[in-house]
């Protein structure tokens, strides 16, 4: 069965770079021009929701230059492609931490959720300023000023009520998660929402990833035995 949602952790853009003898800026516009193919490509695939690693709330660490350039491409993204987005009938959703974002930022990502909020044919999910540990810490928290302002009993809470305070409220959890770049690891990413979750790790940076790419790891999730925790239906009966 094809999978409904699809995240993808974009790695690879440096060395995508440093192997052209590049500057890092050339491997990031590269990879939004991946991005910007693999966004159509799985929306012709039938895939429901896509959800995006663009920035982590680790990357603020990175060198002012090369954060400059991010915002400048996440701005460009934004305003070049936010119509044809929107023609084509995606809803764009941004999950991780608003604050301290600069005011034009905030403004921008407002802008692409309001005026997609109404499509229905795929669900594009931006994690930007994002980390799974923040974000679930931040779940915590209002567990526990609920809890305190007793409209919440904390011996009575559920999993899926957790969830319904995590930035992904309302999306399904990941079926697939794609990393580029070879590496396998998750980098603070979706680590709640991974329970489950099916790992397809490919060797190519993230600017080389392509339809065919993207179809080769999904023809490896069909080829996976998902049982959830429970047992293969072979051994059941």
């Amino acid at each position: 069965m094809k999978p409904a949602h699809i995240a993808i952790i974009m790695d690879g853009n440096g060395r995508w770079a440093r192997a052209r003898g590049l500057p890092r800026s050339a491997g990031h516009r590269a990879g939004v021009e991946a991005l910007r193919r693999t966004v159509r490509a799985a929306g012709e695939m039938g895939i429901r929701w896509l959800t995006v690693y663009a920035f982590s709330s680790e990357n603020w660490s990175r060198p002012k230059s090369e954060i400059s350039d991010l915002m400048g491409l996440l701005k460009l993204f934004i305003r070049r492609d936010l119509a044809e987005l929107h023609q084509s009938g995606v809803r764009v959703r941004i999950v991780g931490s608003r604050e301290g974002l600069e005011p034009d930022i905030s403004a921008l990502l407002l802008e692409a959720e309001n005026l997609t909020a109404g499509n229905t044919n795929m669900n594009l999910a931006v994690a930007f300023n994002y980390g799974s540990r923040d974000e679930i810490l931040r779940a915590a928290r209002a567990v526990a000023l609920e809890a305190k302002a007793g409209r919440l009993d904390p011996e009575k809470m559920t999993a899926e009520e957790f969830s319904a305070r995590l930035d992904t409220v309302g999306m399904p959890d990941p079926d697939l998660i794609i990393r580029t770049s070879g590496e396998q690891r998750l980098s603070n990413f979706l680590l709640w929402q991974a329970a489950y979750t099916e790992f397809v790790f490919l060797p190519c940076h993230w600017p080389d990833f392509g339809p065919g790419d993207l179809a080769a790891a999904i023809s490896l999730f069909e080829e996976r035995d998902r049982r959830f925790g429970s047992i293969a239906q072979e051994a059941a009966s």
